[in-house]
C-alpha cells in the first residue's frame, strides 16, 4: 500500500479574498480545485490512501470529497477544526490514520511540480524521513552532509543557523544547501520522537532536532520545477498548459 498525507488546512491568507468563503483547497486552477489537482497526481502515482487535513471552511472540503465519493479512494478527514495544528503537529495528530508499516508522503496542497512521485516514495523507502529538494535558489536552505544527511537549516539573507549546524555537530564548509520543495516522506518510525513536543509546531523544526540521531535524507531532482499556487499572483501562471501539479 502506498499512503500519503495532503495538507490542506491551512487559511489560505494570501489568496484572499478568494479564501474569504471557502478554503485553499478549493480555490480552482484550470477549472478544477487545488485538491483535485494534488488528488489526482497521487491516485496517478498509485497511492490508495489519503488522509487530508482539514480546518478552515473544514466542511466544505469534507463535503467535496463526498460529492466526488473519494474519488474512489480510501480518504480520512485529520479534523484540526478547534486549532490549527501546523505541519508537525498536524502529521502526529493523524498518525491513528495510517498505516504503521509503510511510508507517508507529505504534499501540501498549493504546489504545482514537476515531481515524480512514485520514484520519489520508492527512494524513500528506507530513511525515517526524506525531503525533496533542488537547487532552486532562495533565502532558506535546508544543509545536507555529502551522503544527503540533513545536518542544518541557514537563512543566507541574516547567516541564522540552526539544527545539528549551529551546535558544532556538523562542519559549515562541508555542507552542501538545497531548497526544500514542500513534500517529503515520513516513517511511522517517527512517532514516537514526537510525543515529547508540544500540541503545534512546524515539521522542519522536528526534522532538526531528530536528524541528530535520525537518518533524515534529501533526495535532489535536478530539473524540480515548483509553483506556489498558494499566492494569488501564482494562480494566473498555473493556468498554463506547462503547469500541473
Amino acid at each position: 500500500m502506498m499512503q500519503a498525507m495532503i495538507f490542506a488546512a491551512g487559511l489560505g491568507t494570501r489568496l484572499k479574498p478568494l479564501t474569504d468563503s471557502r478554503p485553499k483547497a478549493l480555490v480552482e486552477v484550470k477549472g478544477q480545485p487545488l485538491l483535485w489537482h494534488v488528488i489526482m497526481k497521487l491516485k496517478d502515482a498509485g497511492f490508495t490512501r489519503l488522509v487530508v487535513n482539514v480546518h478552515h471552511f473544514a466542511s466544505q472540503i469534507t463535503d467535496y470529497l463526498r460529492a466526488q465519493e473519494n474519488f474512489g479512494m480510501d480518504i480520512r478527514i485529520s479534523d484540526e477544526s478547534r486549532q490549527l495544528l501546523d505541519t508537525g503537529g498536524g502529521i502526529r495528530a493523524a498518525a491513528p490514520l495510517f498505516a504503521t508499516d509503510c511510508p507517508i508522503l507529505i504534499h501540501n496542497v498549493d504546489i504545482f511540480s514537476n515531481a515524480d512521485l512514485a520514484s520519489f516514495y520508492r527512494q524513500a523507502a528506507e530513511a525515517d524521513a526524506t525531503l525533496l529538494v533542488s537547487r532552486r535558489a532562495t533565502n532558506r536552505y535546508l544543509l545536507f552532509n555529502s551522503d544527503r544527511q540533513l545536518k542544518g537549516w541557514t537563512n543566507v539573507s541574516t547567516g541564522e543557523m540552526r539544527g545539528p549546524v549551529a551546535e558544532g555537530g556538523a562542519e559549515r564548509s562541508s555542507l552542501c544547501q538545497y531548497a526544500f520543495s514542500g513534500i517529503h516522506v515520513f516513517s511511522p518510525r517517527l512517532f514516537p520522537m514526537m510525543q515529547s513536543w508540544g500540541e503545534c509546531f512546524g515539521i522542519i523544526d522536528f526534522y532538526l532536532q531528530a536528524c541528530a540521531t535520525a537518518d533524515i535524507r534529501g533526495v535532489v531532482q535536478e530539473d524540480l520545477r515548483l509553483l506556489d499556487v498558494g499566492k494569488t499572483a501564482n494562480l494566473r501562471e498555473a493556468e498554463n498548459p506547462e503547469w500541473h501539479v
